[in-house]
C-alpha cells in the first residue's frame, strides 16, 4: 500500500507498506512549530524521514495500529477548533480526511482530533480496513471505503444527505472551497471552511483562496501573510486567522478550552514577529 504526504516545509514523503521509501526536499529550512514540538532545529531530508518513522512508530501512521484516540497537539490547529466547534455545538460534523481512509464525515469530537492531530498535507492514500473499522466503530463515515478518496466536495455533499446543516470542511485549495460555497447555497447549509497547508501560494492563489475560506492557517505562506485582513489571530508563528464572524467565534470558542493562560487584545492585524516565523517563507 502507497500513501504520500507532505511534511515540514512541503516536503513529498512516501510511505509503503509501513515503511518510508521516499522523501523529499523541503522548501523550509525551520520551523518554529517542529523545534517547540520534536525539537528539529535544522529542517533537511534526514530529520523529515526521522520524523515520519516517529508517526508511524508511535501514532500508527499508514498502518493498521493507525491511533485513533489522541490528545491536544496544539493549542489552536485546525483539527483542535473542529474539536471544539464540536463539543460546543457549534458544529453538527466535520469533513476532513484520515491516511487509511480518505474522506471521513463525523460528528464525534475525539475522532476528528484523533484522526487530525499528526497528519499535515495528505496527498494520496489507500484503504486499510482496520483504519476504516477504526473510524466507523467512531461514528465517523469513510465516504469511499473502496478507494480511500480524498475529495472534500463529495464529502459535503454525503453529510448534507445525512442530514447535517452545521459543517466544518477541511481545504487546500480555491476551487474546491468556491464548490463548497456553491453546495453550501444551493442547499441551504451553514458552512466553515478552514484551509490548511498554505505554503507555496501564490498571491493570485491566495488571494482567491481567502474569498471563501473563515479560517485558514497561515503555515510558511509569504504570500497569504502579506495580503491577508484578518478580523481575530490566534498565535503568531504559524497562526490561525479568522476571515468571517463565524470563523471568529469559532477560535474564541476554541480559547476557552485551551489550558494555557490567553492574553485578549485589540490591535492591528495580522501581528507577525519576525524571530518567530517559519524560514524562509515561500
Amino acid at each position: 500500500m502507497v500513501h504520500v504526504m507532505e511534511i515540514l516545509g512541503m516536503a513529498r514523503v512516501v510511505v509503503k507498506d509501513g515503511k518510508v521509501t521516499e522523501v523529499g526536499e523541503p522548501q523550509l529550512d525551520w520551523c518554529p512549530l517542529f523545534e517547540k514540538a520534536r525539537g528539529i532545529k535544522h529542517i533537511n531530508s534526514e530529520e523529515i524521514r526521522k520524523n515520519m518513522e516517529f508517526r508511524i512508530r508511535d501514532f500508527g501512521l499508514f498502518t493498521p495500529q493507525r491511533k485513533l484516540d489522541m490528545d491536544v497537539f496544539v493549542g489552536f490547529g485546525a483539527s483542535e477548533v473542529m474539536m471544539t466547534g464540536l463539543n460546543r455545538g457549534m458544529l453538527d460534523a466535520t469533513v476532513t480526511v484520515c491516511d487509511g481512509a480518505g474522506t471521513v464525515i463525523t460528528a464525534n469530537p475525539r475522532l476528528v482530533q484523533g484522526m487530525g492531530a499528526r497528519i499535515s498535507g495528505l496527498v494520496e492514500t489507500e484503504p486499510i480496513p482496520e483504519v476504516i473499522a477504526g473510524i466507523e466503530q467512531r461514528n465517523g463515515i469513510v465516504l469511499d471505503p473502496q478507494h480511500a478518496s480524498i475529495d472534500p466536495v463529495q464529502g459535503l455533499q454525503k453529510a448534507a444527505q445525512i442530514g447535517y446543516k452545521k459543517v466544518a470542511v477541511s481545504v487546500i485549495d480555491a476551487l474546491t472551497a468556491s464548490k463548497l460555497r456553491e453546495i453550501e447555497s444551493a442547499q441551504g447549509l451553514d458552512v466553515c471552511i478552514i484551509a490548511a497547508h498554505t505554503t507555496g501560494l501564490t498571491k493570485e492563489h491566495a488571494s482567491e483562496l481567502l474569498k471563501y475560506t473563515d479560517i485558514v492557517t497561515a503555515c510558511a505562506s509569504r504570500n497569504l501573510r502579506e495580503i491577508i485582513k484578518p478580523i481575530a489571530q490566534v498565535g503568531t508563528a504559524v497562526p490561525l486567522f479568522a476571515l468571517t464572524q463565524k470563523g471568529k467565534e469559532l477560535l474564541l470558542e476554541r480559547a476557552k478550552e485551551v489550558d494555557s493562560p490567553i492574553l485578549v487584545n485589540t490591535m492591528q492585524l495580522p501581528v507577525l514577529p519576525d524571530k518567530k516565523q517559519p524560514r524562509e517563507l515561500k
